[in-house]
């Protein structure tokens, strides 16, 4: 049972359970994580098309308090997210079916050794800023060196996606066999998922939607702002729009997130540059997210580091060491990517809730957001499973 203060979940009750459920409906061989407890799953395994439509950013707690929507009717359970609840892991498992110790991403902020450098895993390119990295180093396949979950299924794959992210490196890498269709506006995904769901082939679909926006205006405005509310309801809308266009057609589908929100404000934000002595003590910029941040330790400072911390931050944020993580299960079970150890550093940082840790390299934006994810608090874990099979 899911408590109010949960940790990522890998045995039953989160997002990797989620996908190994859908991996038997569609026929995938067995894989290393139990199959999620879902009521209603049965639809899933006959169901002619299976849809999965990520909204990215919705959390469980922020849609039980909409108990009146057309999400909350159909919701059936909540999900735990992955560590961190972040897009790049939680996306990642959505797509390979894997925890993030066997995807190997693990944050948005990672330092590639293989690349040498501390990148933006999604957009793939050096943190410092500047365009993507060429053809001349490993492509994010290479690096990822996991496939497609759809890729194991007697089923076609579909992906409907924003045109602005369907043809990058992280997209391509994960896409699999799936066959891309891009979008502008949400009205356009609930016609793109429509019209493949509505397809009278004798193979079975899987149709993967992924909808940014709701994470982009958190971010910018807060997940406790009104327009937050406002875009909302327009998700809501648009799933009930979706029921009626596939209705008849035997199709089920799935909505859930990759996380939810806790918003912050300046007084809440730990700046590295306010406490150099704990800087010095870094080989690397901080890596992961705001919430659960990775240090990278020179050689023979893990004391100092440890003291500094729990003389001047304990108020404010817990440290672990980065194996601690890993042995309580945070990143999930073995299997593990040969690169993992080398993605989570020496020690994690987790600021207490609503609050967020930063540092800055050199030509990088301040830091503005008011919504943020990334740690463990029930709003950012907990994430909504809905099924309807109209």
């Amino acid at each position: 049972m899911l408590t109010s203060r949960p940790t990522p979940n890998y045995d039953g009750d989160g997002i990797v359970n989620l996908m190994a459920r859908l991996n038997s409906a569609m026929g995938g061989d067995a894989g290393w994580y139990p199959p999620m407890d879902l009521p209603g799953a049965p639809v899933l395994d006959q169901a002619p098309t299976v849809v999965l439509w990520i909204v990215d950013g919705l959390g469980d707690r922020y849609l039980a308090a909409r108990p009146s929507s057309m999400l909350a009717a159909y919701r059936r359970r909540a999900a735990t997210s992955v560590f961190p609840a972040t897009t790049s892991a939680a996306v990642t498992t959505f797509h390979t079916g894997l925890a993030p110790r066997a995807h190997g991403v693990t944050g948005w902020f990672m330092h590639v050794r293989e690349l040498g450098a501390v990148t933006a895993w999604l957009p793939f390119k050096p943190r410092c800023g500047g365009p993507v990295w060429t053809d001349q180093v490993p492509a994010a396949a290479e690096l990822l060196e996991q496939p497609a979950l759809a890729d194991g299924w007697p089923a076609e794959a579909h992906q409907v996606m924003p045109h602005a992210i369907i043809n990058t490196p992280y997209t391509r890498a994960t896409a699999g066999r799936a066959v891309a269709h891009g979008y502008k506006r949400l009205e356009e995904l609930v016609e793109r998922v429509a019209t493949l769901a509505r397809h009278d082939g004798s193979e079975r679909r899987y149709i993967y939607a992924y909808w940014p926006d709701f994470d982009a205006l958190c971010h910018e405005r807060g997940v406790g702002s009104p327009e937050a509310a406002a875009l909302f309801e327009q998700a809501d809308a648009a799933f009930a729009r979706l029921l009626e266009r596939v209705a008849g057609t035997g199709a089920a589908v799935v909505v859930t997130a990759d996380h939810g929100f806790v918003d912050t404000a300046p007084s809440r934000m730990i700046h590295l540059r306010d406490h150099p002595d704990l800087a010095d003590c870094l080989s690397l910029p901080l890596c992961g997210e705001p919430r659960a941040a990775y240090c990278y330790l020179r050689p023979g400072m893990e004391q100092r580091f440890d003291a500094y911390a729990a003389e001047h931050l304990a108020d404010c944020c817990a440290v672990y060491s980065s194996g601690e993580l890993v042995d309580r299960n945070w990143f999930g079970p073995e299997p593990e990517h040969p690169a993992f150890r080398h993605r989570i550093g020496d020690r994690v940082l987790l600021p207490a809730d609503g609050w967020v840790v930063k540092d800055a390299v050199v030509g990088e934006r301040p830091f503005r957001q008011i919504g943020v994810h990334g740690g463990a608090s029930a709003d950012e874990q907990l994430v909504p499973v809905v099924l309807a099979a109209p």
